[in-house]
């Protein structure tokens, strides 16, 4: 299945369910360079066979300016210009790499994506954001650019670790709580292991967390208002990720329940809402807790992009599938990190 996204910056070609080798031979370009790291090179080396490709190893640690600098040297030394194609394969560092890079290089070439994870596939890949970590600030150097496409190939769901299916659940839990109560009570009412073993309900849900994203994207592109409301969880989840190094979602997960405790506080959101998510995180293997110095945790949520005026705009729930943005006292949040995440 192949959809054309317009975006009001352009226009994006969505592969769905579609190989990956297919959509690339199918595109004209004989100028093509592919980004992607050391664990998927080795994994898939038949896709890389006879390309131009730069290897970069795996990990968080990667998406920093060091990093930009090293590819970009590659870059020249590989002759890219700007009529070089950039395909970044891989999960969501290599693609807000990718995005970042190529929207920089020379003032900007051409890009797409092949997201190999669960992750990549629901929420990094799309959108336009591209960014990367200063320091241990999550994604404070970024730009807004499209690629030209990306490629949904369920075949890289295939060599998936566990630990990667449930990151990427934390993010379609996200999308559930905030915009769909029916994908809530579905999500509740299943296990993981369901999606692992179904490829068509996995790329069902797969497509309406694609469907929800694009259509915020396409009324808030640079994030001046609703497309906020993706950020639910992240706001202390950004924090603790790079405190203490835990992969992406699983500091979403934690986040989630941070912001739900909160949004009973404000919100007036029902405890029973805050059970049902933390069994369903439970159900798909993402923490609910985690022991941590709040003072820590805070000192790096006041750096966070969503500061204002001595407050934090902060992602709450009043109901399942209703999402608001609220302006909150810093202390508000960090008695709530105590309540709901533990101290050292």
């Amino acid at each position: 299945m192949q959809q054309t996204v317009s975006f009001p910056s352009g226009k994006v070609e969505f592969y769905f369910r579609k190989k990956t080798e297919d959509v690339l031979d199918s595109i004209e370009d004989e100028d093509i360079v592919f980004l992607t790291n050391e664990h998927i090179a080795r994994l898939y080396p038949s896709l890389f066979k006879g390309r131009k490709c730069i290897v970069i190893p795996a990990g968080e640690h990667t998406k920093d300016l060091t990093t930009l600098g090293e590819l970009a040297r590659k870059m020249l030394a590989a002759e890219v210009n700007r009529k070089t194609l950039i395909v970044g394969v891989g999960g969501g560092v290599i693609t807000d790499i990718t995005g970042f890079l190529a929207s920089v290089y020379m003032r900007g070439i051409r890009f797409g994506f092949v997201p190999t994870s669960l992750l990549g596939m629901v929420d990094a890949a799309i959108g336009g954001k591209n960014g990367v970590n200063l320091d241990l600030h999550k994604n404070t150097l970024g730009t807004f650019a499209h690629p030209e496409f990306i490629v949904f190939d369920p075949g890289f769901l295939k060599t998936l670790p566990g630990a990667e299916w449930s990151n990427g659940f934390a993010e379609i839990i996200k999308y559930a709580c905030c915009f769909d109560p029916e994908m809530f009570a579905e999500l509740s009412g299943k296990f993981l292991s369901a999606y692992k073993e179904d490829d068509t309900d996995m790329m069902a849900l797969i497509k309406k967390c694609v469907d929800i994203k694009t259509g915020i994207v396409r009324d808030d592109e640079k994030e001046a208002g609703l497309r906020k409301l993706l950020n639910f969880g992240h706001t202390a989840g950004h924090a603790i990720e790079n405190l203490y190094s835990l992969p992406h979602g699983h500091a979403v997960s934690i986040g989630m329940i941070v912001a739900c405790g909160l949004s009973q506080k404000v919100c007036g959101l029902d405890k029973g809402v805050t059970e049902k998510l933390t069994n369903t995180l439970a159900q798909y293997y993402l923490p609910v807790a985690y022991r941590m110095d709040v003072q820590k945790v805070m000192e790096l949520l006041k750096m966070d992009k969503k500061r204002n005026k001595g407050q934090m705009d902060y992602i709450l729930l009043e109901r399942p599938g209703a999402a608001v943005i609220k302006p909150l006292d810093f202390e508000l949040i960090e008695n709530t990190l105590v309540d709901y995440a533990g101290s050292n």
